[in-house]
């Protein structure tokens, strides 16, 4: 079966399911939720460890999900850092880890939040002032087929926002990404239509934040990150493409130039995202 990436999918179907970002097939926010995203972007700012506003604070974002995740998300942090215009206030925290399955972070009380912990720890930081996080979270080995598996997964992160929640008082935003491509893995953890199929996950995620506004204001907004897939080396609209040279040679790890890819698209995605701008850059931009 054609495998077409949700941004140009559109209104088509895949396997009875509507493509793009948002609901209707659309790949912009309902204007409504993007107006609550904008404003909620717009309450962070530095905060001390006890959550109280400060000049001197800090904003906390952290990545949270797999070692693919950790990996893009230190080079996106090197990229940023490069960036003069980058908020000083600012600090972007790897919590992802090897090995951990959505389904292993979906454990409240699991050894992934250790690890996450210890990561704050490391850096000096409190919980009060993380307030922006970068999902990226996949299955490890499922049985299931489609939309079963995309559907366990889009639970697994329903409870990973949900533990997010508890955990962070302060979590304003959490943009979401699904894998990149998978074809050329060597093995079934990543392969195709799996990774494809993913997005389908985050897709219905925010579609049911979407379809149910948040009235729980300890409940952060969620929102897609960059959209990821490509069907290999067939460009998507936008020109992207996967080479076998953007992966190691198990096929599902990023190489450095597959690590660099992705860390350049999420660069350009903070620097372009409407509700980062009050926190992403420094506030004399």
């Amino acid at each position: 079966m054609i495998r077409i990436p949700l941004t140009d999918l559109g209104a088509a179907e895949y396997r009875g399911f509507t493509g793009g970002l948002y609901p209707s097939g659309q790949n912009l926010r309902p204007a409504t939720y993007e107006k609550t995203g904008v404003a909620i972007g717009a309450t962070v700012q530095p905060v001390n460890g006890d959550g109280k506003a400060s000049t001197s604070g800090r904003i906390v974002m952290l990545s949270i999900g797999m070692s693919n995740a950790s990996r893009e998300f230190l080079q996106f942090t090197r990229l940023a850092d490069t960036d003069a215009r980058r908020n000083p206030n600012l600090v972007m925290i790897d919590a992802a880890r090897n090995g951990a399955a959505a389904t292993d972070i979906a454990l409240p009380f699991g050894d992934y939040w250790k690890h996450v912990d210890s990561q704050l720890q490391r850096c000096d930081v409190s919980a009060a002032q993380v307030q922006v996080v970068w999902l990226k979270a996949a299955l490890a080995h499922e049985p299931h087929g489609f939309p079963e598996k995309a559907r366990l997964l889009q639970r697994a992160l329903r409870s990973i926002v949900g533990i997010l929640s508890t955990k962070f008082p302060q979590l304003k935003l959490v943009y979401v990404s699904s894998r990149i491509y998978g074809g050329y893995s060597e093995t079934d953890l990543s392969s195709e239509p799996i990774a494809y199929e993913s997005g389908f996950a985050v897709k219905w995620l925010i579609e049911e934040r979407i379809n149910n506004p948040i009235h729980d204001r300890s409940m952060p907004w969620v929102s897609w990150g960059p959209y990821l897939w490509a069907d290999g080396q067939t460009p998507r609209s936008d020109g992207l493409i996967w080479e076998r040279s953007d992966f190691e040679q198990d096929g599902v790890h990023p190489s450095a130039q597959g690590v660099l890819k992705v860390a350049t698209i999420l660069l350009e995605f903070f620097q372009n995202e409407i509700t980062a701008r009050r926190w992403f850059f420094s506030p004399t931009v």
